[in-house]
């Protein structure tokens, strides 16, 4: 095994680079993607290795690459699409929620299409309308469709690869604000196998810090803040359990539920908005399962129930440091 410590953005461009060296049914295609790498360059150079039958670059139209993608996922290639910013995803939703996530019940379980779809989504990066979006909640509601994000260069490599080698159709949102955060990625090399280094299953949530008083549920980009409120109440005496729920669809509620019963309270935080969020549902479950052991009602912190802002008030938009601490002070006094 191989240790490297890397920008979870060249996490994503190695695991992408592994998947075409290990199955030559792997295939990119995406706006961009190939001779410019990317608008954050994530696919950098693998056109020049691979060339442009298998790296391609595509027109500007998203229905066109996701309904592509499924064609020549029934003609048994693995295709992994990127959609260039979350805001663009839109005019493919038709193709993702009509034709791709249903096409395995309609074929009574005999056609599958192993089709991943990437999505750099999120604020932080002060960008223009359209640009910092977190649509998840809206393709975790439709069934037949599997929907994950990272939060660690680790997750993102080896989250990426089980997604390529999924035969479920696989929605990979990744935490643009979070493309330059570096951690260490272990890999297989020559003489390794990869199942060796995979760090868990692609739907289990993980606790990324342990403690007693609280639980903190986060995913993508909120992890990061959620391991920062957990450091900053540790200086008031409060021990707080951060768990990285990785998967939005399907929810590892086992892992939440028995952080919860330990520590008999919850705070759920996304950036996406509030009203009709992930959040809700994950509370909704938690309070029917953890109804006893709860000494507060479950807190959620997220967005506002508006359109994104201009970038310059993007960091009142966005939930931060303090909106979480908030939720935890408030949680705490019941």
């Amino acid at each position: 095994m191989v240790t490297k410590s890397l920008p979870l953005a060249k996490a994503i461009n190695e695991a992408l680079r592994a998947a075409l060296e290990s199955d030559p049914k792997v295939l990119l295609m995406g706006e961009d993607i190939g001779k410019l790498g990317g608008v954050f360059r994530v696919t950098d150079g693998l056109q020049k290795d691979f060339g442009e039958s298998r790296v391609m670059d595509s027109p500007l139209a998203e229905s066109g690459i996701v309904g592509t993608a499924i064609g020549l996922a029934l003609r048994g290639y693995r295709p992994v699409v990127e959609i260039q910013f979350d805001g663009f995803v839109f005019p493919a939703y038709d193709q993702i929620v009509t034709q791709l996530a249903k096409m395995h019940a309609r074929s009574q379980g005999k056609v599958r299409l192993p089709v991943v779809i990437r999505i750099p989504y999120g604020g932080g990066i002060g960008a223009v309308e359209h640009h910092s979006e977190s649509p998840e909640a809206l393709f975790a509601h439709v069934a037949g469709l599997k929907i994950v994000s990272p939060s660690t260069p680790s997750d993102a490599y080896w989250m990426l690869r089980q997604a390529i080698q999924s035969d479920d159709p696989v929605i990979f949102f990744e935490p643009k604000r979070r493309y330059w955060d570096k951690g260490e990625v272990t890999v297989p090399d020559s003489g390794s196998a990869a199942g060796d280094a995979v760090p868990g299953e692609l739907h289990k949530a993980r606790v990324a810090r342990e403690g007693t008083d609280l639980t903190l549920a986060a995913y993508g980009p909120m992890v990061k803040v959620c391991l920062q409120a957990a450091a900053a109440a540790e200086e008031e005496g409060r021990s707080i359990e951060v768990v990285d729920l990785r998967s939005v669809s399907p929810i590892d509620f086992d892992t939440v539920q028995a952080s919860v019963e330990k520590t008999g309270r919850l705070v759920v935080v996304h950036e996406a908005p509030v009203f009709f969020g992930s959040g809700a549902e994950i509370a909704a479950r938690i309070t029917e399962r953890c109804f006893y052991h709860l000494e507060a009602p479950v807190l959620r912190v997220g967005g506002y129930h508006a359109p994104y802002p201009p970038a310059r008030l993007e960091e009142e938009y966005l939930p931060g440091l303090d909106r979480v601490l908030d939720a935890v002070d408030r949680s705490s006094a019941y």
